[in-house]
């Protein structure tokens, strides 16, 4: 890795988008620099370091010629970044998401406002399930035009694509041994019958878990990182029923909070939850986790026996 991709990126980042992208991303990030000139040019931008980075793009603080504070993501992946770009402008109306600025396409770039505050995540902190609920409604809630739906692809592609990455990460990690192939397999299957279903479609974040949930302060809760697609409401509430959750009646009660919230169908939610639980299982297994109660949770919704 150069010196000037080096400044955006670090060893840990460019590890992980080698692990997502394959080894071809080796001669984009070579090109990275060249990208940020560009675009800073044409946008007016100063870059003032990098910012927390994803799976799929490397972010970096910028601050425009007017002063704003604003984010700039830019993606091997150009549709990845079309895509996010695109529902975050769909929800502007919410208040939920950070305004886009601008869009490059052909770069794999955009834009977008710089939300301070700090991650649910971070915090530790579990927010109560009806105010979880309420923030993934107004998103829902939203006003889409039938052509901006089409854009997006559907909810069951989203869950193959999740499915197969976590049957990689399992084989390839300590899950191998501990989270049974049969189970990996029931939980693929339920989620896609789940996902072909045709009960309230909706606009999906894809991926609404505690580290794509900033608190704002005084503007409430802040949506980052979808990953656009359409399909069943249910299916983004799912890591909120399950994240620092002591047992499955923790998770019930959960669920019917959410459900209520979100007006969609608990015994459904809670289906979605006992899906992706073996996903969930293979991450706990991975880190080293396995005598963890998160990890027995898991283990007890995808009705498998802990080891």
């Amino acid at each position: 890795m150069n010196d000037g991709t080096a400044q955006f990126v670090d060893d840990r980042q460019r590890r992980r988008l080698e692990r997502r992208f394959g080894g071809h991303v080796t001669e984009w990030l070579a090109e990275l620099p060249a990208i940020v000139e560009k675009l800073t040019s044409e946008w007016g931008l100063t870059v003032e370091g990098p910012a927390p980075h994803g799976r799929t793009s490397v972010v970096l603080y910028v601050r425009r010629s007017d002063g704003g504070e604003g984010v700039l993501k830019i993606s091997p992946d150009s549709g990845l970044s079309v895509s996010e770009a695109d529902l975050l402008r769909m929800w502007a109306p919410s208040r939920r998401v950070p305004d886009v600025w601008g869009v490059d396409a052909d770069r794999g770039a955009f834009l977008m406002e710089r939300v301070e505050g700090h991650t649910v995540a971070s915090t530790g902190v579990v927010p109560s399930m009806e105010t979880i609920g309420g923030l993934i409604a107004e998103l829902h809630a939203v006003e889409v035009g039938p052509a901006e739906r089409r854009e997006l692809r559907p909810l069951s592609a989203r869950v193959q694509f999740v499915f197969e990455m976590w049957g990689r990460e399992r084989e390839e990690g300590a899950a191998a041994d501990i989270v049974p192939a049969p189970v990996m397999h029931r939980g693929a299957a339920n989620a896609r019958d789940l996902a072909h279903g045709e009960v309230d479609v909706v606009p999906l974040h894809g991926d609404l878990h505690p580290g794509n949930v900033i608190d704002g302060g005084e503007r409430g809760l802040v949506v980052l990182d979808p990953r656009a697609c359409l399909g069943d409401g249910a299916a983004d509430a799912v890591d909120w029923a399950v994240w620092r959750a002591a047992d499955v009646a923790e998770v019930e009660r959960r669920v019917d909070a959410l459900a209520r919230a979100m007006s969609v169908d608990a015994n459904r939610l809670m289906e979605w939850v006992r899906a992706f639980a073996p996903c969930f299982a293979v991450a706990k297994a991975n880190r080293g986790q396995t005598d963890s109660v998160e990890f027995d949770l898991m283990m007890d919704l995808c009705g498998a026996a802990a080891p």
